[in-house]
């Protein structure tokens, strides 16, 4: 019991220290009169690379206990055998998701495949909370759904609910949010460097030319023959080239911010890495802008945000600076080509890109401070 005691102090105490930081000093603001762990969370896909990064933030987050978790093919198992850097949560058993009792949850984040999550998520109990990991409700038009994941949308009353869950952008909607649609990865590294470029029309939305690069775990946890070591490794692998599912949902942001039609050149690679991405965009100028102006507007649009970094003039960022943390790193640079820039974005592919701004946008919903579980810093080496 004096151990029990001693470690939920000093679990106090880190949430308490790092409370104060300069950039988290916004969150304040918010007064959360809450008991520890009460909010009950389940994980549905808990098996897969999203699915162990949700358990792993939710590990020192001081509200949100888990009370479910879900994996069809690894039922029966515990979280720790199937990952063993989580073998040390105290965590219920994996079941599948028919036997799962919802009873006892107040919200979920659903990280199951795309195309099984619509009906899953219309079975689910109407007062819970969710965020879904999964593209099934980032595209509003679902004609556009089927066009690019081939088959019809089977919950076209819950796209017509769904957020979509670009924190920084859409935080007021996500607020009184039942349902929010998680972003993909890429489109979250692209989109926060130009949608305020787009919107201050400091950029022009044609001719926008985007060169992204990921690390493997983009690809998921599946088995498949060109995700072999002996088949990513040294080298660079381009896939998805004209046709990547990603692309109307990066399309579909920047025409929101454009007020028009945006169509972009996406071409996305695998890294011989496990996690990390960079996406590196190239923008024509608008007329009278300049390098500075973009730099400026990014810097007074992100000033006040916790997560999202512009770097200091001429330093390149990096993916090892935000490996394994909720941050975006991003700066322009002058191209050679007069009348247009270069912008690098780098994300954790798994948790900016995934887990990490779902936790993000579950805080929201549940009124507690954004930051609450995601302070951790990026690992480095």
């Amino acid at each position: 019991m004096d151990r029990a005691k001693s470690s939920k102090a000093r679990k106090v105490c880190v949430c308490k220290s790092v409370a104060f930081t300069p950039q988290s000093l916004q969150y304040e603001k918010t007064k959360v009169q809450m008991p520890e762990k009460s909010v009950r969370i389940g994980v549905l896909g808990a098996s897969g690379y999203t699915g162990s990064e949700i358990v792993r933030l939710l590990a020192n987050h001081p509200y949100f206990g888990i009370t479910v978790l879900t994996a069809d093919r690894k039922a029966g198992q515990s979280i720790g055998s199937v990952f063993p850097h989580l073998a040390t949560q105290h965590l219920p058993d994996m079941i599948a998701v028919n036997d799962a009792d919802f009873s006892n949850v107040d919200a979920v984040f659903c990280c199951l495949p795309h195309g099984t999550t619509q009906e899953i998520i219309k079975a689910l109990p109407k007062g819970l909370k969710i965020v879904d990991l999964s593209a099934d409700f980032r595209l509003r038009d679902i004609d556009d759904y089927e066009k690019w994941y081939g088959q019809p949308h089977r919950a076209p009353e819950l796209q017509r609910e769904a957020v979509y869950g670009l924190t920084e952008i859409y935080r007021t909607d996500i607020k009184d949010a039942r349902l929010v649609a998680n972003p993909g990865c890429y489109p979250t590294s692209i989109q926060l460097p130009l949608v305020p470029l787009i919107k201050a029309n400091l950029i022009r939305s044609e001719n926008i030319i985007i060169d992204a690069k990921s690390g493997v775990s983009g690809a998921g946890r599946g088995a498949k023959e060109a995700n072999l070591y002996t088949e990513i490794a040294e080298g660079i692998h381009s896939y998805g080239i004209t046709g990547h599912r990603h692309v109307p949902e990066i399309e579909q942001g920047l025409a929101e911010a454009a007020n028009s039609k945006v169509t972009v050149s996406f071409t996305p690679h695998l890294m011989p890495m496990s996690r990390g991405m960079q996406s590196s965009i190239y923008v024509e100028l608008a007329p009278g802008a300049s390098v500075e102006d973009l730099r400026q507007h990014l810097k007074v649009f992100y000033e006040n945000e916790e997560f999202v970094v512009l770097g200091k003039e001429k330093e390149v960022p990096h993916t090892r600076h935000v490996r394994g943390s909720n941050y975006c790193i991003m700066n322009v640079f002058p191209d050679r080509i007069t009348g247009r820039a270069i912008i690098l974005s780098v994300i954790d592919n798994l948790v900016k890109g995934a887990s990490g701004q779902a936790l993000q946008n579950l805080n929201l919903m549940m009124g507690i401070p954004e930051n609450t579980g995601l302070t951790y810093l990026p690992l480095f080496p």
